[in-house]
């Protein structure tokens, strides 16, 4: 199917390009979401006569994403779970998640906006790239931590859990044992 674009989507073009998409994609996701309409000839005229004003509305909400940006610029996010020893959560987090952990620091996003390759399933900081308009996004870090005092170790970069336990062994210096077989060791003779 033949569609114009009316705002950027990423991997396909720039707002007023037409382009060939499938009929599913374009009757399931761009159409409903009023991101490009069908490539006829009264379509195509009315884009040309709003195409000033969609490219001012678009500017527009281009600028009130970077503004967001900058005031999300270096934003972790922390999420208090469950966890086993190992450190793998009993369940995972998602872009729901992580969109009311943004919005409890102060800063409304969207679920739709958060971008997960995968669920986060273990405790530590991950990356998570957050899209705040087609052409602003950015990382933000998300700290899941079984609780508020885990969760700021983490963030100072202190190990925690297993790993904290594993380190502090290898760093204590315990008492070593007399070797029994050494040539100069007492029996154990009552």
């Amino acid at each position: 199917m033949q569609v114009i674009l009316l705002e950027r989507v990423e991997k396909l073009g720039q707002m007023g390009d037409e382009v060939r998409v499938k009929d599913g994609f374009a009757r399931n996701f761009l159409l409903p979401q009023k991101r490009a309409t069908r490539a006829n000839k009264a379509n195509l005229e009315k884009f040309e006569q709003q195409k000033a004003h969609l490219a001012a509305e678009n500017a527009k909400r281009r600028e009130e994403a970077e503004l967001l940006a900058e005031r999300m610029a270096g934003l972790t996010v922390v999420i208090i779970r469950q966890a086993g020893e190992s450190g793998g959560l009993y369940g995972s987090v998602s872009s729901r998640d992580i969109a009311e952990g943004a919005a409890a620091g102060g800063l409304t996003v969207g679920r739709q906006q958060v971008v997960l390759q995968h669920p986060i399933k273990t405790l530590g900081l991950s990356k998570v790239h957050v899209v705040l308009h087609p052409e602003v996004s950015l990382d933000v870090t998300v700290n899941v931590a079984r609780s508020v005092e885990e969760a700021e170790k983490q963030g100072r970069g202190e190990a925690v859990g297993r790993a904290a336990a594993e380190e502090a062994e290898d760093t204590h210096d315990a008492e070593v044992p007399a070797d029994p077989y050494a040539p100069d060791a007492q029996p154990d003779v009552p």
